[in-house]
């Protein structure tokens, strides 16, 4: 899939681990975990919902509607679907880093490995330094040739990328610290035994 495609399907996969759900109701909730910035249409959705149903992770129900009304489609996760999702929960590589995934990705902390989190984290602020170091440098070149409006957005973007870069530094660390709570209090029980 490509990679929106594949932020939809960890979130469709997400979604479904909870409980099963009508595609209204799953496509609602998926624009919540997609971010108020992009919005799902059906078109995308059903195309997806598709696939993962062919694949075997997805199953879709027909549910009985009251006589008169169109019976709706209920999607729930598999027993593939749930190894599946695992699966990429797991998975803390590029993509899942990137800027079309890491949103979802974030949501979904919750269940992911603490490992997993923190090399995500870690990779996301490389990306992001990376992506700093280029702007300013090329910012620095092209500096007299730009008009204030053009500098002003120049520097609203470096600013939000540093307080992005900030804010995963503090996750990181917190990430690591609990990790470290958690080890010592495990260490301190086994002792205890």
């Amino acid at each position: 899939m490509a990679r929106r495609g594949a932020a939809l399907e960890l979130a469709v996969l997400g979604l479904l681990a909870d409980s099963p759900m009508h595609g209204y109701e799953l496509r609602k909730h998926v624009n919540g975990l997609l971010g108020w910035t992009r919005l799902l249409s059906y078109g995308t959705l059903y195309p997806c919902l598709k696939q993962l149903t062919r694949g075997g992770f997805i199953a879709a129900d027909t549910e009985t509607s009251p006589r008169g009304k169109r019976p709706r489609i209920v999607y729930r996760l598999t027993a593939e679907g749930k190894e599946y999702f695992t699966s990429l929960l797991e998975d803390g590589g590029p993509s899942a880093w990137d800027d079309e995934n890491f949103g979802v990705r974030f949501a979904l902390f919750a269940r992911t490995s603490s490992p997993t989190r923190v090399r995500i984290l870690e990779g996301r602020r490389s990306r992001l330094e990376e992506r700093l170091d280029n702007v300013r440098t090329a910012a620095a070149h092209r500096r007299e040739r730009m008009d204030a409006y053009t500098r002003e957005l120049q520097r609203h973007g470096l600013e939000s990328v540093e307080r992005e870069i900030n804010w995963l530094t503090e996750l990181i660390d917190r990430e690591r610290a609990d990790a470290f709570t958690e080890h010592e209090e495990t260490s301190t029980t086994d002792k205890e035994k």
